[in-house]
């Protein structure tokens, strides 16, 4: 018998009590879940799936996001889509995983029904899932973007969001109401809104960058919009807290290319959430429109802090907003606090003046 190392044996516990989770969230809901059932299930000690989570919520986030990142990936938007086509696209594959009212028992209809209201039951995951809608928004606008350059069209994405989460939201306390075609034609209507989205050149809050000479030694990371592996480059890379998630517009409007970094001081709960809310985005995002299509940014859960540490930043909150321009394989500039992502994005550097 091939003897396991001891990591080995955490990764397959881990899967053990994922599987084990994910049985038991489907047959009984959240709620009624029992953590020794699910130790039982797995062939575990109560410690031992405590061990790899910290707690029953943190658990349930885990599930839906291992589920949410192995669902299969559909590549076949076409080669040239219009906006209307991507927003068309995304929503259609959105709706079709709303529950019909012949599934209103079903396992998978159980397994993320309290998701929302676990979210909303605490302010300590409720500011994050905020700041993480957003980030959503900001990734489906910029691929709607793509189709139709030189108009913002994040605003044209919140409020699509919203039309395909209240929909979510009816659908599972009203499973089969609405006629799910109408969705996608009100979802693509909003293109045709004036929704007055105009980036300003200079955030209104701006911090002061700084020019630096560090080396650059990241890590090898996985980009959650790829799944794929991924050593970070030139470019700008923003470590933002769960509070700040989506200040990394500000690089990305300078047209840099950025690697956004999420931290959280919760990496246990919160990490998960953010997993989760990204996967079910870029499940829908793969039938809307294909990778070459979409913007030059990639985004990472850094959960270890390593990524983090890289760039500088050894001690992170979810409150955390700092950036740093990369060239050469060198930092050549940094910044903290409110505005930083745009200012590491144009601020001093070698050959630079603070004006950009």
């Amino acid at each position: 018998m091939v003897r396991l190392s001891r990591t080995e044996t955490q990764e397959r516990n881990r899967a053990k009590v994922l599987s084990a989770a994910r049985d038991e969230f489907a047959g009984r809901g959240f709620r009624e879940a029992k953590i020794d059932v699910i130790a039982e299930r797995a062939e575990l000690t109560r410690g031992a799936v405590y061990s790899n989570f910290p707690g029953k919520r943190a658990l349930y986030f885990a599930v839906l996001a291992d589920l949410a990142e192995r669902a299969p990936r559909y590549a076949t938007p076409p080669p040239d889509p219009s906006a209307a086509d991507v927003l068309a696209a995304f929503a259609r594959a959105w709706v079709a995983h709303l529950p019909l009212a012949t599934d209103a028992d079903s396992g998978d209809a159980r397994l993320g029904r309290d998701l929302l209201p676990e979210i909303l039951a605490d302010e300590h995951t409720r500011r994050p899932f905020a700041q993480l809608m957003r980030v959503d928004a900001i990734l489906l606008g910029l691929a709607l973007e793509r189709t139709r350059p030189g108009k913002r069209l994040v605003r044209v994405a919140e409020a699509a969001l919203t039309t395909l989460h209240g929909a979510s939201q009816l659908a599972a306390a009203a499973p089969g109401f609405g006629e799910p075609f109408h969705i996608v034609a009100a979802c693509t209507a909003l293109l045709d809104l004036d929704l007055d989205d105009d980036w300003p050149a200079v955030p209104p809050i701006t911090s002061q960058p700084r020019p630096a000479d560090e080396p650059w030694t990241p890590p090898t990371v996985t980009d959650l919009l790829t799944g794929e592996p991924f050593r970070p480059g030139d470019g700008v890379v923003t470590i933002l807290g769960l509070h700040r998630a989506a200040a990394f517009e500000e690089a990305v409007r300078t047209g840099a290319d950025v690697t956004a970094v999420l931290v959280t001081s919760d990496p246990g709960e919160l990490a998960p959430l953010a997993r989760l809310a990204v996967a079910d985005l870029r499940g829908c995002l793969d039938q809307a429109i294909a990778p070459p299509a979409r913007p030059l940014l990639r985004l990472v859960c850094d959960t270890t802090g390593e990524l983090a540490a890289a760039a500088g930043v050894t001690a992170v909150s979810d409150a955390t907003e700092t950036a740093v321009r990369v060239e050469g394989g060198r930092i050549v500039a940094r910044a903290e606090g409110f505005g930083a992502c745009h200012a590491a994005a144009v601020g001093p550097g070698p050959g630079r003046s603070s004006g950009g």
